[in-house]
């Protein structure tokens, strides 16, 4: 079946979004619900279709042609064409790194688009900022040097108009720069306030993946970017009201975001033993896979 839909989406348009839809969200789900054989030849046919890729980097670039501030704040059929189109890119992304697979085509993406989408939102549903997270964390991990994709942008080339002050931490930091940053995870922050469980998920771990990818570069400002004082201030407003409050998953994953970089002004040993004095009195067996999982992580950095 991946032949005839995925041919079937490269002789179709952006605009067709009640055809492209359930198509490309076919496309995902086979991509992720096969087994690991099936899974590298589903990849290496996707990758083989130049006509699939094409109509794939229209509809991203439709992601800000299709953005006017009057954009409602609920999911429209062309905003769900979007979410699957950046999720399907994303997953190609990640397992055409893993399994080495050729590639026929590849895709543009301009960085300054992607980092503006989540630092201003501009009133995009939360589903739609969750899957470009999802294609930002995974740029990330591969160090924006993947073979299917040309990163474009301001910051893409030495600029000899950049501050100076700033310059030699932006070329190590490059494609991206130390204000895009700061921005980003201020605007992270912000999202997670939000308390929305999905949108609280992909923005702790788009979080997690942004510090791994400063320490990598830069250690002194991957140090500096998880020491923020703001951090604190977040915490306590996630941590207000509820009880056993601790063990929310996205707290106990920042928690351990705070413990690995050794960001001591953010969580102290009090808030470390009222985390360990909370699983205690918790009935393990009961808590959510998510949050065991996360308990798991912590206790472990710890």
């Amino acid at each position: 079946l991946l032949f005839p839909v995925s041919n079937l989406c490269g002789k179709c348009r952006p605009r067709d979004t009640d055809l492209l839809q359930p198509s490309l969200n076919f496309l995902y789900w086979s991509l992720h619900q096969t087994t690991p054989c099936s899974q590298q030849r589903a990849v290496a046919v996707l990758l083989s279709n130049v006509s699939l890729l094409e109509l794939l980097q229209k509809v991203l670039e439709c992601t800000w042609l299709w953005s006017p501030p009057s954009r409602p704040a609920h999911l429209s059929s062309e905003d769900a064409l979007l979410c699957s189109g950046w999720l399907l890119v994303a997953s190609l992304l990640v397992y055409q790194h893993r399994y080495n697979t050729e590639v026929h085509q590849t895709l543009s993406v301009d960085l300054t688009e992607v980092l503006n989408a989540v630092i201003f939102r501009n009133k995009k549903p939360i589903l739609l900022l969750v899957s470009i997270m999802q294609f930002l964390r995974a740029v990330l991990r591969q160090n924006f040097s993947s073979s299917l994709l040309v990163i474009v942008g301001q910051n893409t080339a030495p600029s000899a108009t950049q501050p100076q002050p700033s310059s030699l931490q932006d070329t190590a930091l490059h494609p991206l720069a130390m204000q895009q940053i700061f921005s980003l995870v201020v605007s992270l922050q912000n999202l997670l306030v939000h308390k929305d469980l999905l949108l609280s998920q992909a923005v702790v771990a788009c979080l997690e993946t942004l510090v791994e990818y400063l320490y990598v570069k830069n250690q002194d400002v991957a140090l500096h970017v998880a020491s923020q004082p703001w951090h604190r201030f977040l915490l306590f407003t996630l941590l207000s009201g509820g009880q056993k409050s601790f063990l929310q998953p996205e707290v106990l994953r920042l928690m351990t975001l705070f413990v690995r970089y050794q960001s001591s002004n953010i969580i102290s040993q009090k808030e470390i033993s009222q985390i360990v004095q909370e699983a205690a009195e918790a009935n393990l067996a009961e808590l959510p896979e998510a949050t065991s999982c996360a308990l798991h992580l912590f206790l472990s950095q710890v």
